[in-house]
């Protein structure tokens, strides 16, 4: 298997990307690149090449200097638990490179996603008005927001997998809007999405339920019952996975201001930050549907660590 190191810009040293200590292979047909799409395409173009890619790719669809503002006002406060450098730009989101108090980061996170500032970042009037065009409706935020940050030389990455496990409670119409808080070069380690899975995870979700009518309702829309994989992973074998459904992982050069949008049915994962500039990843992902389809009441609440969810 190929593992050349990956180099999308020529500004930019190559790494080869690693995610669960393994190593994508680079060969044409089994990694390759997301597809950006220009927003003022409109929303009925966009709505198409989303049924048809399980994703698109919005390319500063935000105003990235309110990203970047708030990628420093998260960092000046998780920088109270020692996570950025003293005196650095928090907008940066440098790595202190030195042990955390990880309690007292984790309070803070926890504190930050509960915050009318968070609430504001995820709610701005052009992704909110665009959410209802798309859902051809009144469109629902789900209160469950995850943000996530992932340190440089640390082995964290997010195993392969599809929303719709976490989400069983209520509608499949749902929508994962995926943000990157910051410029998210290759070697961060941002979302990487398995090419044309949406109809792989379809059926996987298929063959779920014919496995589990014998499952009560409570461990049916569970993550973690018997029929699931830990976690409710797909694998945390991202090449073999390329290689058992005989497809290529897409990876991207992220910027401040895109919107990545996702199927609940599509793979994807993270791969591990190492990032040659030292910086943090960033990100949120929330979830939208339309508000007259049924609403995983589990999703009612904010996001706790450890809510297995």
């Amino acid at each position: 298997m190929s593992s050349l190191a990956v180099n999308l810009r020529p500004d930019q040293p190559a790494v080869d990307l690693v995610a669960n200590g393994k190593i994508l292979s680079t060969a044409a047909n089994r990694l390759g690149e997301l597809v950006p799409t220009d927003p003022s395409i409109g929303v009925a173009a966009i709505r198409g090449l989303f049924r048809e890619n399980g994703y698109v790719w919005l390319k500063r669809f935000l105003d990235p200097d309110v990203v970047n503002g708030f990628r420093g006002w998260v960092f000046s406060h998780l920088a109270r638990g020692g996570l950025i450098p003293a005196g650095s730009d928090p907008i940066l989101g440098l790595s202190a490179g030195t042990v955390l108090d990880k309690g007292q980061v984790d309070r803070i996170l926890m504190s930050l996603v509960r915050s009318v500032a968070f609430e504001g970042f995820c709610a701005q009037p052009r992704l909110a008005h665009f959410m209802d065009e798309f859902l051809s409706g009144i469109s629902y935020l789900h209160k469950r927001k995850i943000m996530r940050f992932t340190q440089p030389n640390t082995t964290t990455a997010t195993p392969a997998h599809y929303d719709l496990v976490y989400l069983r409670g209520g509608t499949n119409r749902l929508v994962t809007a995926w943000i990157p808080i910051g410029d998210t070069s290759v070697d961060m380690g941002g979302l990487v999405y398995l090419e044309g899975s949406h109809a792989i995870g379809v059926r996987m979700e298929e063959e779920f339920s014919r496995k589990s009518l014998d499952l009560s309702a409570e461990e049916r829309v569970s993550a973690f019952n018997r029929n699931m994989t830990e976690g409710g992973w797909v694998s945390k074998d991202l090449p073999e996975m390329a290689e058992r459904f005989d497809t290529r992982w897409l990876m991207a050069d992220y910027e401040a201001g895109d919107v990545v949008l996702h199927s609940p049915y599509m793979i994807h994962a993270s791969t591990t930050n190492q990032s040659v500039s030292n910086r943090i990843r960033l990100s949120t992902d929330i979830r939208y549907q339309n508000v007259d389809d049924e609403i995983d009441a589990r999703w009612g609440n904010h996001w706790s660590l450890g809510d297995m969810l």
